[in-house]
């Protein structure tokens, strides 16, 4: 049987570099998950695995438990002698996190170290700027990079307008559009895939995300369905699973992808423009409500800031329950978050300097 290149699907010399941590141990990558058991592939091919006893002793948090897309150290690499033993997850070069079912505050992580996330949007009636916010701002959260990409082309009348809009809100972002009508109008798409990429799809169901995967893959693997005349959709993907492309690399398909709350996004990158302009108001600590001397007031007043953009901005601090605070503070609240289980934002140089010292030595 032939060796699979695990460096084609992700395994960089930085994940290689920790797993020497773990004498005894081989590395594999989570494809898919049900309930408590997981296919991981392996140099060797494809095994069923369980977490330890141990790894679920000292899990304090869901988050902490391996999702798809993770690296993870096992006690084997052949699915020989029944299930293989998970141990240890490898630092995540990214994450998309949302929160658990129930009422707990737990987080659990939907998909992990992906290099691209496409933003899909339709250009009918799903086009929504203020959703698109959203979307980039849980894809800059994540570590990953967004690419935009606009389907159903053939359904809109005025392109450039839409465009046009686009750039007001996402600047320096890549937009591909494509059209459910052609073949090959998911080739842009292949120009981020390849050797060593992960890529996955973010956006509401039924806007294409299921027909762009199968036709990276060369086959109708995933099912699709529309979106229904409300344009609700419905959700076609039902669970979590990464899959080899024909071209190198993989995809991500996750029905969690769409369910990411806001807690996870990261407002600074998505809402810079109205960041920047905070600088120049004339109190450090400016609300942009009532304040004299307000840049961001003074925007909205002149037209260089839409003041549909700043309402969705205070809409979103406010979900992420960063309301009333100024960027800075907002980063001060992600380190203390971040960091709450070493004792909060005081430590969380130390604890850095102690990450910054381990990766020395490995």
């Amino acid at each position: 049987m032939s060796k699979i290149n695990m460096e084609n699907i992700g395994l960089s010399q930085r994940f290689v570099n920790e797993s020497s941590l773990y004498k005894g141990l081989y590395i594999g990558r989570i494809v898919s998950q049900y309930k408590n058991l997981y296919k991981v592939i392996t140099e060797n091919g494809e095994l069923t695995a369980e977490i330890s006893g141990k790894f679920r002793f000292e899990a304090k948090s869901l988050s902490q438990y391996p999702a798809v897309g993770d690296f993870v150290m096992l006690d084997r690499n052949d699915n020989k002698g029944g299930n293989a033993i998970i141990h240890h997850v490898l630092t995540r070069k990214s994450v998309f996190i949302r929160k658990a079912a129930g009422t707990s505050n737990d987080e659990q992580v939907v998909a992990a170290n992906i290099d691209t996330v496409f933003i899909c949007m339709s250009l009918n009636n799903d086009f929504n700027l203020r959703r698109m916010e959203r979307y980039l701002g849980i894809a800059w959260n994540s570590g990953a990079s967004p690419v935009i990409v606009l389907t159903k082309s053939d359904l809109c009348t005025n392109l450039s307008d839409k465009l046009f809009e686009i750039d007001t809100v996402a600047v320096g972002v890549d937009v591909i559009v494509t059209s459910s009508m052609s073949e090959d109008g998911y080739l842009p798409i292949t120009n981020y895939t390849g050797y060593g990429k992960t890529i996955a799809f973010i956006g509401s169901s039924g806007v294409g995300k299921s027909t762009l995967i199968n036709r990276l893959l060369g086959e109708d693997i995933i099912e699709t369905n529309g979106l229904r005349d409300d344009d609700k959709g419905r959700h076609t993907t039902t669970r979590r699973e990464m899959y080899l492309l024909p071209g190198g690399g993989a995809v991500i398909d996750t029905p969690g992808m769409r369910e990411i709350g806001i807690e996870s996004a990261d407002l600074s990158k998505t809402f810079a423009d109205i960041d920047q302009l905070s600088t120049q108001c004339k109190f450090s600590d400016c609300t942009h409500r009532n304040e004299p001397n307000c840049a961001v007031q003074n925007a909205i007043n002149s037209g260089e800031l839409s003041l549909e953009r700043f309402k969705n901005y205070l809409k979103l601090k406010k979900e992420a329950k960063y309301e009333g605070l100024n960027s800075r503070q907002i980063e001060n609240e992600k380190l203390n978050e971040m960091f709450k289980e070493v004792g909060g934002k005081k430590n969380a140089r130390r604890v850095l300097k102690e990450k910054k010292n381990l990766g020395r030595k490995i």
